[in-house]
């Protein structure tokens, strides 16, 4: 008897000293990282996607604006607040993606050597209109979506940003650079896309196209709900494409730990962003 009680106790002490799941907040070494993000959409199948994560046991970085939902207000309004508590309880990290979902269109270079640009919202008040910004105006927008994710999460956002369809220019992402924000953007093989209408990308094609290119370090991106796709894209290719990606041996990280990244982000945690 004593003996058995030995050998639980060895057993007990062994397995609190492996390392944490590659998957969890705290992470063992990967020699095949992939980091997944999700931009905000429709948010039709956020809780399926959540359902997918959690059993997974993935942690991803979502970057979110306050769009337009099947239910409820904005994907950034009171409704989804819960969701996105929880979703920081399980560990996920979080990001701007300007907060009405501003896409730039063009520089306008002035007079005095300073840059304006064009830009249009898909969601909010100004929807559909070009609108001109500063360069302090579209950091006003990438805060303003930062604030309220730290609102609804209770966490800091990391100091990243991805502009809407991944559209910038040289002078805006050093305009978003000098007021804190590094811009992500995705691997080719990365787009994995639920953006693309169905009936000519169907989802098998689309899993097999990510299982068959991606590559370690790749930055992966896909949405919590496309308005024109009609067989949506997650969970169906989400679940599938995780657990491929594991067999191929990748792990799954946030952008906090990104070579690319996680300097800039201590440095800019360390300032207080």
């Amino acid at each position: 008897m004593r003996r058995a009680s030995s050998r639980i106790v060895f057993l007990v002490l062994a397995l609190l000293a492996l390392p944490a799941s590659a998957n969890g907040p705290a992470t063992a070494p990967c020699s095949k990282p992939v980091y997944l993000t999700f931009d905000t959409g429709h948010m039709g199948v956020a809780d399926r996607i959540a359902e997918v994560l959690q059993r997974q046991q993935v942690r991803v970085t979502f970057f979110a604006a306050d769009e337009r939902t099947q239910v409820g207000d904005g994907s950034l309004g009171t409704h989804w607040a819960a969701w996105w508590r929880a979703r920081a309880a399980e560990g996920h990290a979080f990001a701007s993606h300007t907060l009405d979902h501003s896409y730039w269109r063009a520089d306008l270079p002035q007079a005095d050597g300073s840059v304006k640009f064009r830009v249009r919202a898909s969601a909010g008040p100004q929807l559909g209109q070009d609108q001109v910004w500063t360069a302090a105006q579209y950091c006003a927008a990438l805060d303003a979506a930062s604030a309220r994710l730290q609102q609804h999460t209770g966490q800091a956002p990391l100091p990243l940003f991805r502009a809407p369809g991944g559209k910038t220019s040289p002078a805006l992402l050093v305009a978003a650079r000098q007021c804190g924000y590094r811009h992500v953007g995705w691997a080719p093989a990365g787009f994995l896309g639920d953006e693309l209408p169905s009936d000519k990308y169907p989802n098998d094609m689309l899993l097999k196209r990510a299982l068959r290119d991606i590559r370690p370090g790749d930055v992966l991106v896909a949405h919590l709900g496309i308005w024109s796709r009609q067989d949506p894209w997650a969970p169906a290719v989400l679940e599938p494409l995780i657990a491929g990606l594991k067999q191929q041996g990748f792990c799954f990280r946030t952008l906090r730990e990104h070579p690319d990244y996680r300097g800039w982000i201590a440095q800019r945690e360390a300032r207080g962003k």
